[in-house]
């Protein structure tokens, strides 16, 4: 099957354009997540025991 002349020129242009750093795909992947995730909810705060206060005897 003959490629078509635009899919030539697709092909042509593809190879001509520089690559990209797999770093910056790592930050641009990164910035993503953290923009696009909410954030983590409080956690529920302990409730510790009530001590009473005794005088000594």
């Amino acid at each position: 099957m003959p490629a078509t002349q635009s899919s030539r020129e697709s092909t042509a242009q593809q190879r001509s354009l520089p690559g990209v750093p797999m770093r910056d795909l790592l930050a641009a992947c990164a910035a993503a997540a953290a923009v696009s995730t909410p954030p983590r909810a409080p956690e529920p705060r302990r409730r510790e025991p009530v001590r009473e206060h005794r005088d000594a005897a």
